[in-house]
């Protein structure tokens, strides 16, 4: 069905203007004052700002943690994400069998989103070892696959080594593809839990102090120097948390290395005192990297604002309070990490970073919609209002007044972390290819709706 959305304010992350858009078979045909079109529909946005969808690429999504499974698959988790306004995930597949191949995990989540998707989606590729097989694999994966970034850890049990990582790191390059790395010191961190388990001190918030914000710093700084010596090729650290951290990318953004960098709201609002607050409700926060002292908030709207972080996503990975994370009740270590978010993300952002004055409405499409679609091989179809560009379109009433509940929202699990938040401004209405699939906080798409997207080779600079 042809649309045409009238009288709104269009922000992309160069311009602002009013304006009408024009809407057909799935694409952006026209854009323009005082659009005449003979079409299906006429969505009055007067008043309204009218976004790209939003990209958030960071999601775990039917993610097996072995002790637990997130509480939200394919479609429950892309269903809250098309009522937040986000339009387009890419999802960092979890870790399959020891000694799997990559094509083993490529395939089961393809069956995991194939038919329950709605809104638009690719994976990242997973490294669990690395030898000459990985190798060759990885260039099949990025050529016939589409998918072009791959990620790894320097924790966890299939942490890679500084070698491994120099070869995945390699290997990119020369694939023009594109490294996603968490990054905390492995061995520091269980010297730290180990020790504080020994002494019984097994609350929530030895759960950050095992985590300090020196794990995050010495492991980003190690992957920056790793991927310069590797003739520096692209890297994109996940969800930044600290200062520290991020005076080490300022280091690698000032001898302009290749480095892309992203957080997640949960670092720019949430702090570290939420571990301390009773009835084990600290355990809704276990996250790596954990929460934060307050003070590192500024640092990373300055970041954002300056433009050494490029993306926000979400890393959304959402576990029962009453049930999974209640494994961690007795002992931190046995909490699974991670927390919901994939809906909150761009009401959040508006409202806290727009409407407070910490990042003007271009910043916010630049983080929440451009940055990722370019940086990740989506743009310009995805991640931009533009003639040729999918008609991914979000509606942001700034008049909204809402205060986040659980109850509100749309995600599989028993708790948000931001409850009672008071926001000002909220997503009405969003579009994917076309179709209004969310309006007024329900969810009217299909299932299965959503496409898997080949991504192409990154050639963008930022």
């Amino acid at each position: 069905m042809s649309k045409i959305i009238k009288n709104g304010t269009i922000v992309t992350a160069g311009d602002i203007f009013t304006g009408d858009i024009y809407v057909d078979e799935g694409i952006i045909k026209d854009i323009g004052i005082n659009l005449e079109k003979d079409c299906d529909e006429v969505i009055d946005a007067g008043g309204k700002y009218v976004i790209p969808g939003g990209v958030d690429v960071h999601t775990h999504l039917n993610l097996d943690a072995g002790i637990a499974v997130a509480n939200d698959d394919f479609y429950t988790g892309t269903v809250a994400a098309a009522c937040g306004g986000t339009t387009t995930i890419v999802d960092h597949m979890g870790f399959g069998p020891k000694g799997c191949n990559l094509h083993h995990q490529v395939n089961v989540y393809h069956k995991y989103a194939k038919n329950n998707a709605v809104v638009d989606y690719s994976f990242h590729g997973v490294i669990q070892h690395v030898d000459e097989f990985i190798l060759k694999e990885m260039e099949q994966i990025v050529k016939e696959e589409g998918i072009p970034s791959f990620k790894i850890y320097m924790t966890y049990d299939y942490k890679v080594s500084d070698e491994e990582a120099l070869k995945v790191l390699f290997k990119l390059k020369e694939l023009g593809g594109i490294t996603t790395v968490h990054p905390e010191n492995n061995d520091a961190v269980n010297y730290l839990r180990q020790k504080f388990i020994k002494k019984g001190l097994t609350d929530p918030i030895y759960h950050a102090l095992s985590r300090p914000t020196e794990c995050e710093g010495e492991a980003v700084n190690r992957i920056i120097n790793l991927a310069a010596i590797a003739e520096d090729a692209p890297l994109y650290i996940v969800h930044v948390s600290s200062s520290l951290a991020l005076d080490y990318i300022k280091l690698a953004h000032n001898r302009g290395q290749n480095v892309y960098s992203e957080t997640c709201p949960q670092y720019l609002l949430l702090d570290e005192e939420r571990y301390k607050v009773p009835n084990n409700e600290g355990l809704k926060y276990i996250m790596s990297p954990p929460l934060r002292k307050k003070e590192n908030q500024a640092s990373l709207w300055k970041g954002i604002k300056d433009g050494h972080i490029h993306t926000v996503a979400t890393d959304h990975c959402p576990f029962a309070f009453n049930k999974d994370k209640q494994m961690g009740k007795d002992d931190f270590t046995k909490c699974p990490n991670g927390a919901p978010g994939i809906e909150e993300r761009i009401p959040l952002m508006f409202s806290e970073g727009v409407m407070k004055k910490k990042i003007s409405l271009n910043k916010f499409v630049e983080v929440c919609c451009t940055n990722p679609a370019k940086i990740f091989g989506l743009y310009p179809k995805k991640g931009t209002i533009q003639v040729g560009s999918d008609a991914d379109i979000v509606l942001i009433d700034p008049n909204l007044e809402v205060t986040l509940t659980k109850n509100m929202l749309h995600e599989n699990v028993d708790y948000t972390a931001y409850e009672g938040f008071k926001l000002k401004g909220y997503p009405i209405l969003t579009m994917l290819r076309g179709e209004i699939i969310a309006k007024n906080n329900k969810f009217v798409g299909k299932k299965g709706y959503g496409n898997f997207i080949k991504r192409k080779i990154n050639k963008i600079v930022i």
